[in-house]
């Protein structure tokens, strides 16, 4: 019988693996579409609201406008501007001659006037001593204004303290100076008048004898 031919097995080629930290590379970076699919439910992201007004002030509420100091509520009105009704404040500040309207919905600068609390921290501050700061006047004039400006009563009473000579000279400030400082203890005043219900008079006298401004209480007994 012929001898069967021994047939050579054919070697199986290995494939050189690939490690995975090089097939990790290789593989398509897969971004998820911005669009979602007909399958795939959108993202839903929550939307932080924005604080609505809750505060509800009245007629004869005194108020503070930072830019321009205590005003009175005068009257609550409607107006329709096109389709929508409007509900505003109508704010007479005295000291200025100036009447403002404010939408009710957009009050986020007016404040109620300050506590008796708050009244006696700003007599505090009046009493400490002035910071002398080094720097440029105009720098420190943009400073003051920025303070008289912001509605803040702690800053505006630490404006009068700062800007205070212990004098009514003229001569002991510049114009500048001068202007500012009157300007930040009129609006401090007229707050300690809404507040305290005392007459301006003795209103003048409780804040001149805080900052030391003894010459003006003599001058004016």
């Amino acid at each position: 019988m012929p001898k069967k031919k021994k047939t050579k097995k054919s070697k199986k080629i290995k494939k050189n693996k690939i490690p995975n930290k090089i097939k990790s590379t290789l593989k398509p970076a897969i971004k998820k579409s911005s669009i979602p699919g007909p399958d795939e439910k959108p993202e839903i992201k929550k939307i932080k609201k924005q604080p609505t007004e809750k505060r509800i002030y009245n007629l004869k509420d005194f108020v503070v406008y930072p830019k321009h100091g205590v005003g009175k509520i005068t009257a609550i009105e409607k107006a329709k501007i096109g389709e929508i009704d409007i509900q505003f404040y109508k704010i007479l500040v005295e000291k200025e001659k100036l009447t403002l309207t404010v939408p009710i919905n957009q009050q986020s600068k007016l404040r109620p006037i300050a506590s008796i609390n708050q009244i006696n921290k700003c007599v505090s501050i009046l009493k400490t001593k002035p910071k002398i700061k080094r720097t440029m006047w105009s720098r420190r004039a943009q400073e003051y204004d920025q303070k008289i400006n912001s509605g803040k009563i702690y800053e505006l009473a630490e404006v009068v303290k700062d800007l205070n000579k212990n004098s009514d000279i003229i001569a002991d400030q510049s114009y500048s100076e001068r202007q500012l400082f009157e300007k930040a203890y009129e609006r401090l005043k007229s707050e300690f008048e809404a507040v305290l219900k005392i007459s301006p008079n003795d209103v003048q006298k409780k804040m001149d004898k805080a900052l030391g401004r003894t010459n003006i209480i003599e001058s004016t007994e």
